[in-house]
């Protein structure tokens, strides 16, 4: 009771702070329209209004604001409150960009990675990741886990397998929760309980600020216990020298007991002495191995220390491709990750327009969930904003750019859209590539069997009634779920078989018969 009273006073204060912008906003202050347009856009604590938005965006954008030129490239580029233009949505994003806005800096990274109304250029991509990756503590929350979760929920799975992602909210909201908890929020604190952050607030604590005896003697006692967290905040005190001598071989010595532990921050920081040889000879092969180590278990500036790495050539051979999708990891963990639980949360709450929205920005930043999310949306016919007419080809659009990233269902779908003639003409050789891309290089079984059926009908492909079964053998090998649909197909192709056998045998016993 005491948390829902909690969740009800925040959301009260939220609405009263927004009626005191607008006030604020009508007397002319900038950072206060800016606030009250993005509300208004996204539905925020107050209702949508998309032209009062753009209204407001444009008058920002005249006076040089980059958010608002920001916000209006967006408008351009989904088509919102304006007849859509690519053309204009990228002159407004270059403006944002110019003036420091790093989610125009992130848009254009994620354009020119995939030559998305612009010419497809690595290392365009690259120079705008990396400027947004650099921003550092403008950016990102990295405590010593690396960073706080982001929630990742495909609106598709949550409809067609209900509960299927309730495990992976509930940790996102663990990850949430603690993210705040561990910045002071009072009302997150009741939610995470204090015994669960006690070592990770100690050790940020010792992190950030200088040690006294009875941080040292506690770090020792979680040390004593074989606690990687302990070993890893006491290899900080000899790194750094707080409390205690600087002394790196100890540093060293510590991070690596942490790091044999799996502990991500030890990975990072034997990484960072490896690389920048602090006690050590450098060895960037060192240094590369334990950024991987922790990198794999997320922490975000193993991220972006590969990626630096990568973008020059230090330790390995100079990878553009490699560098930007590992900066692009880095951008996607940025505070604006935040949004993809606010659209979660209209979605949840059936307003599908504001979730729409929310989720197209994200889209447009390159976030594949929400490209995947925005074309679900738009499949099932849940928002409003566009006419019926322009759903199909604004789901294409968007299942197309989550497939480019590897998003296998989007592929499927892709498949589906050009198979029935959803927002395109029917085209069944379209159909058959984008099956067989999900079939050969994501071994989906549900493309295989789709295959298989279109091999049996002669769909797009010449009929084969021997590759259809072949198809259908693997769809089933690759997926028990798909054994039953496939026992069904053969049974019928396998009367399809028969009939055809006895229609041939029929038509030999004929010319026989016609020959004597």
């Amino acid at each position: 009771m005491f948390i829902t009273n909690q969740l009800q006073y925040s959301i009260t204060i939220q609405i009263q702070y927004y009626m005191l912008l607008l006030k604020v906003a009508a007397k002319g202050h900038h950072k206060a329209m800016e606030k009250v347009a993005y509300a208004m856009l996204f539905g925020d604590y107050m209702g949508q209004n998309i032209p009062k938005a753009k209204e407001l965006f444009e008058k920002l954008a005249i006076e040089g604001s980059p958010k608002a030129q920001t916000a209006l490239g967006f408008l351009y580029a989904a088509g919102l409150g304006v007849n859509s233009s690519q053309a204009k949505a990228l002159v407004y994003y270059t403006f944002g960009a110019l003036g420091g806005n790093l989610v125009a800096h992130m848009i254009l990274g994620y354009r020119y990675w995939g030559g998305v109304g612009v010419p497809q250029s690595c290392e365009s991509a690259l120079t705008h990741y990396r400027l947004v990756a650099n921003q550092g503590e403008k950016l990102l929350d990295v405590s010593l886990t690396g960073g706080s979760a982001v929630q990742r929920i495909r609106l598709l799975d949550e409809v067609e397998n209900p509960g299927s992602t309730s495990g992976m909210l509930e940790e996102d909201l663990i990850q949430y929760y603690q993210f705040l908890a561990e910045k002071g929020d009072v009302q997150a604190q009741v939610m995470w309980p204090a015994d669960a952050l006690c070592v990770i607030a100690l050790c940020q604590y010792l992190k950030t600020l200088s040690f006294v005896a009875l941080s040292l003697l506690l770090l020792v006692v979680f040390v004593l216990q074989g606690n990687p967290v302990g070993q890893s905040g006491l290899g900080m005190a000899y790194l750094y020298g707080r409390g205690v001598p600087v002394n790196y071989e100890l540093a060293l010595k510590y991070f690596q007991k942490a790091a044999e532990q799996g502990w991500v921050d030890g990975q990072l920081q034997l990484g960072t002495m490896y690389y920048n040889g602090i006690g050590v000879k450098r060895d960037y092969k060192q240094a590369l191995k334990f950024f991987n180590l922790a990198s794999q278990a997320g922490h975000i500036l193993a991220f972006y220390n590969l990626a630096q790495m990568h973008a020059t050539g230090t330790g390995v051979m100079r990878s553009c491709h490699t560098a930007v999708e590992l900066f692009k990891n880095v951008c996607e963990r940025g505070r604006w990750s935040e949004r993809l639980m606010t659209a979660y949360g209209s979605f949840k709450e059936g307003d599908m327009d504001a979730a729409l929205v929310q989720y197209l920005l994200l889209a447009e930043q390159g976030y594949e969930v929400a490209q995947s999310n925005v074309a679900f949306i738009l499949d099932q016919k849940g928002s409003q904003i566009f006419s019926e007419n322009e759903t199909y080809p604004r789901a294409l659009l968007h299942w197309t750019r989550a497939a480019a990233q590897g998003y296998t269902v989007a592929r499927i779908k892709l498949g589906d859209y050009h198979f029935y003639g959803y927002g395109t003409d029917v085209d069944y050789e379209t159909a058959v590539i984008h099956y067989r891309l999900a079939s050969e290089q994501q071994h989906s079984a549900q493309a295989m069997f789709n295959l298989g059926y279109m091999h049996e009908k002669g769909l797009g492909i010449k009929q084969d009634i021997h590759l259809a079964k072949r198809f259908y053998d693997m769809a089933a090998e690759a997926s028990p779920d798909a054994q039953v649909p496939v026992f069904l197909a053969l049974c019928k192709l396998g009367l399809v078989y028969a009939l055809q056998y006895l229609q041939d045998l029929n038509v030999s016993i004929s010319s026989l018969l016609l020959s004597a």
